[in-house]
């Protein structure tokens, strides 16, 4: 009795609220006159397609979001996986309310997994006249906790497990920044715990439509709901407005991200380009992708992929001639990705793939999948990096880590030193056939050069090399520090029972699971 009480009670909160018809919106043409679209103007050569500023480093990062915000005068169009409740978080709200005090008007697009903690916060948000906010794929019900969500949807899995990886922010039309960061403090070099080596850039040129035309396929979808009709005030309307000012530090100066002087690549704060009217950017054709967000509602896993950013990612890929780097935090190839790296080498293209160690990797099964490959990649002369949280902490080049623990979270790809690939991206079968992703393809020698650099910063410098030994089984992490070699036999900087958990729980998980 007990358990069909509770199958009962489950299936009744396991129900989402009916969908009220959304007014559809589409972004706003781009305004010459805007400040934005004239530094844009100021900072096109004659006949060029899209311009690109790669952003390495996570505080710069943060900055170019800031500053695009604060001079939008028409539109800010925003889409993220996560938006954290911390400093980063808190600084990004207060930024698009102050947008939309002065008339801008904002439209805000989260994926509902990670919302327990901002949940209120964005509510509140959307309670701001020119201000709207809408959930992707939401839970009904047992909102505060993240377990809570999904015993409450128990019969309604398959739906949730289906979310929105991607990550977009568009000012007036005309600037964007893409790549693989959420919003959150570790994203940026501002967590003490933990921080990513992670990529963006900023984007202008003929790209920009097709992303505007992205978010819009997203934000009027069916996929998605307003705020309101999913998540319930636990105040009044006036203490929620007053707790969300307060939160962010509304009445307060604003914050200031402090920038180093200039980054890996010898830039310096975009604020300053900004102020002159002018930017330096890096040229090329470009063509942003991205899944559609009714991804397996009307497929299978199968057409799934066919029709995925990560098949198209594939597809740019094996169109190689000489070599291909790539980086991936999760790297789980499966039996196609394996053909098609195999093909690769079979046709001596050079193949090098930087992902995260054991002790690196914040999703421990993940790597256990990735492991299931590793002898073959290197069977296949497959060159194999994995990020070092140590050796990251010490190299100061992509930003200062303190005593955190560095992770690798770039989604990057460069093709015959020419094309690169940037977005939201892993090469796992969750991002192929469950999440939808968004990235941009571009034909830049010049970018591709820079992006090479600071992969090779991370490879070079922050990673174990690995090596096969004759008897192909045994697998050696080589690093070199103060010109001296060291070679490890185990999983570096991993505990036994990372490993212990590895070994055993890592055969149990299903692979299109990981």
């Amino acid at each position: 009795m007990l358990a069909l009480g509770l199958a009962a009670l489950l299936g009744a909160c396991g129900t989402l609220p009916p969908r009220t018809v959304m007014n559809e919106t589409a972004a706003l043409a781009p305004d010459p006159a805007t400040a934005l679209a004239k530094i844009v103007a100021a900072s096109t050569p004659p006949g060029e397609h899209s311009g690109f500023r790669l952003m390495p480093l996570g505080v710069y990062s943060l900055d170019a979001r800031i500053e695009l915000a604060r001079r939008a005068q028409r539109s800010l169009d925003v889409q993220y996986y996560v938006i954290e409740n911390d400093g980063a978080g808190g600084l990004l709200l207060r930024t698009l309310k102050e947008a939309a005090l002065r008339g801008v008007r904002v439209r805000l697009l989260v994926d509902d997994l990670y919302t327990a903690h901002t949940d209120q916060l964005l509510l509140a948000l959307a309670a701001t006249p020119n201000i709207e906010v809408r959930l992707f794929n939401p839970f009904c019900c047992a909102r505060d906790q993240l377990a809570g969500r999904f015993i409450a949807s128990a019969f309604d899995i398959r739906r949730l497990n289906h979310r929105m990886h991607n990550k977009l922010f568009i000012a007036d039309g005309v600037m964007a920044v893409a790549g693989g960061r959420n919003i959150a403090d570790e994203y940026f070099l501002l967590n003490s715990a933990q921080n990513f080596v992670d990529m963006d850039a900023v984007v202008v040129g003929k790209v920009v439509p097709q992303l505007a035309d992205i978010f819009d396929t997203y934000w009027n979808s069916e996929e998605v709901y307003p705020i309101a009709n999913i998540v319930k005030p636990h105040t009044g309307r006036a203490a929620m407005t007053e707790e969300f000012d307060e939160r962010v530090g509304m009445a307060g100066p604003p914050p200031k991200v402090v920038l180093p002087p200039t980054d890996v690549l010898g830039y310096g704060p975009i604020g300053e380009e900004l102020d002159a009217g002018r930017m330096g950017l890096l040229w090329g054709p470009a063509n942003a992708v991205a899944d559609p967000p009714t991804k397996l509602r009307y497929m299978t896993a199968d057409e799934a992929l066919a029709t995925s950013v990560t098949m198209r990612f594939w597809t740019q890929l094996l169109t190689a001639e000489s070599d291909v780097l790539l980086t991936s935090p999760y790297l789980v190839p499966g039996e196609r990705g394996m053909e098609a790296f195999e093909a690769l080498r079979k046709r001596d293209v050079s193949v090098t793939m930087l992902t995260n160690s054991l002790a690196a990797n914040d999703e421990p099964l993940v790597h256990s999948g990735y492991a299931r490959y590793r002898e073959r990649l290197l069977i296949a002369g497959v060159e194999l990096y994995e990020l070092s949280p140590a050796r990251t902490t010490r190299n100061q080049r992509l930003g200062m880590f303190g005593k955190s623990l560095g992770r690798l979270h770039a989604k990057t790809a460069v093709v015959d030193k020419r094309k690169l690939f940037i977005g939201s991206v892993n090469l796992d079968p969750r991002s192929a056939t469950q999440n939808t992703e968004l990235g941009i393809v571009v034909d830049s020698p010049q970018l591709a050069r820079e992006l090479l650099r600071i992969i090779n910063i991370s490879k070079l410098e922050s990673a174990y090399r690995l090596r096969l030994l004759a008897n192909k089984s045994t697998i050696e992490w080589l690093t070199m520090d103060d010109d001296k070699e060291m070679i490890l036999t185990t999983e570096p900087e991993s505990t036994w029972l990372q490993r212990f958990k590895n070994t055993v729980l890592g055969p149990l998980v299903p692979e299109d699971l990981l």
